[in-house]
């Protein structure tokens, strides 16, 4: 379990400022991560027994050329849309 001591060096580190009653909350969170962190460092990534994924042969697929949209009738949905290009004001 984390402690107030080590969730004090962290915020400090951090440079939060947390409050009395933030505090305990921020061990609790921190303490629930930590332990999500030990269980997902037990799970065996050797995939032996995962047959489905090792039998993935070629997950991609041949590109398909689709027709798009007239470049004019998108253009004609902004105002100043001019030479092919959206024109926008500069902001600075």
């Amino acid at each position: 379990m984390i402690s107030r001591e080590e969730v004090l060096n962290i915020a400090n580190l951090s440079k939060l400022y947390l409050d009395e009653s933030e505090i305990e909350d921020a061990r609790k969170e921190m303490d629930g991560m930590i332990n999500f962190a030990k269980k997902i460092d037990k799970i065996d990534v050797d995939f032996k027994d995962l047959p489905e994924f090792n039998s993935i042969s070629n997950a991609f697929h041949e590109d398909e050329i689709k027709e798009s949209y007239p470049q004019n009738k998108i253009l004609e949905s902004v105002d100043g849309g001019k030479d092919g290009y959206f024109y926008i004001k500069k902001f600075n």
